[in-house]
């Protein structure tokens, strides 16, 4: 784990592969892999940024470019909608909130850069947690977080660059992996509420 990590903040991949930041996360493809008995963490490394670049399509590129983003922050935005979701079908739409907050200059306000900040602990966020100093809180930063806070796959990716469009500026997990979508904090806030009741009353 500790030659992976090093791997990973090599200062010759990040020049080689163009890649902004201090380590490769973001890029390393999420697939399954086959390493051949005594291949070094550089050289696994090196495979996984590799199969980024091969699913990386050309159009990709122009798409960020029209929606006035680099391929660093669409890896980042992507980063997070797959955090975020769990379904294919929703991350289309989860990705149509943080581009419409985006425009909008609002925070992302998106409990897994709190996470990341935090060190990924495995427990729920604190209410103390949402004001962590750090560059990837988006509760207290606006804007994306300086990079990619996990390794998005091609459908995170897809819907970073291809969002629905929508009037949503909020969602809020309702369980089995699906979300409550909200265009106002009101009704935003009154699906809290009920999501509250319902687990009080269970």
């Amino acid at each position: 784990a500790a030659a992976f990590r090093a791997a990973t903040e090599s200062p010759r991949l990040l020049k080689q592969y163009g890649l902004e930041g201090k380590t490769v996360e973001g890029y390393l493809f999420p697939n399954t892999y086959k390493f051949a008995k005594g291949t070094t963490a550089e050289k696994a490394v090196e495979m996984m940024l590799n199969e980024f670049k091969q699913q990386w399509a050309e159009t990709f590129d122009e798409e960020a470019e029209n929606l006035g983003l680099t391929r660093h922050e669409i890896v980042t935005l992507a980063s997070v909608i797959e955090k975020e979701a769990q379904s294919k079908p929703e991350r289309p739409r989860i990705a149509s909130v943080f581009h419409n907050r985006l425009k909008r200059k609002w925070r992302l306000q998106a409990d897994p850069t709190v996470l990341y900040a935090l060190g990924n602990p495995k427990r729920l966020l604190t209410r103390a947690d949402l004001s962590v100093d750090s560059p990837y809180n988006t509760y207290t930063h606006k804007g994306l977080p300086p990079g990619p806070i996990a390794n998005p796959g091609l459908d995170s990716i897809r819907a970073a660059l291809r969002p629905e469009t929508t009037d949503y500026f909020y969602f809020v997990a309702i369980g089995e992996g699906k979300h409550h979508f909200s265009k106002t904090l009101s009704e935003h806030n009154r699906m809290i509420r009920k999501i509250r009741r319902a687990s009080r009353e269970r």
